[in-house]
């Protein structure tokens, strides 16, 4: 069993809040536009960190970070990168590599919409944990946690982190 964090969209940005709830995890994912390398370094310190980069991240963080990531834990095949549409309208070339690659779950930031949904046309969950930081036309800051065990998800939270400031 391994409890997980998702986050997105943090545009450099990282509260007492986003912390907190990041404590009882065993592992932060951060699907892009992470902002500084400073955000990749303080959350790597807090917990085991996956992460990848996004459009708004430079030169280090993509250096520290691939575009995607195939992450397996407990029997289920996550794929994450930071641009991917969501259903049934996902960004260009999103669905071949969803085909291709047949991940459990496909998790993408870039929208600032937070959702989890099925795509029963691919048997794959979509998810994006919403933004976590303050840049962004959201109004409400966001992240998710999820349990994997044995092959399945559960005990999904979505985190309200407070209005974007």
């Amino acid at each position: 069993m391994i409890k997980i964090g998702l986050l997105s969209d943090t545009h450099s940005h990282l509260d007492d809040r986003i912390i907190h709830h990041l404590q009882d995890v065993d592992e932060i994912w951060h699907a892009g536009d992470i902002g500084t390398a400073a955000v990749s370094d303080t959350l790597s310190s807090i917990k085991p960190y996956r992460a990848v980069f996004g459009n708004i991240d430079g030169g280090e963080l993509r250096r520290m970070h691939p575009i995607e990531t195939t992450i397996e834990v407990e029997g289920m095949k996550f794929w994450m990168t930071h641009i991917g549409g969501r259903p049934p309208k996902y960004a260009n070339g999103i669905r071949q590599q969803l085909l291709l690659r047949k991940p459990e779950v496909f998790i993408c930031g870039h929208s600032h919409i937070l959702k989890v949904q099925k795509d029963h046309s691919l048997d794959c969950w979509y998810m994006n944990p919403g933004a976590a930081g303050n840049h962004g036309f959201h109004k409400v800051r966001t992240m998710m946690t999820f349990i994997v065990d044995q092959g399945k998800m559960r005990d999904l939270k979505v985190i309200e982190l407070g209005t974007r400031g």
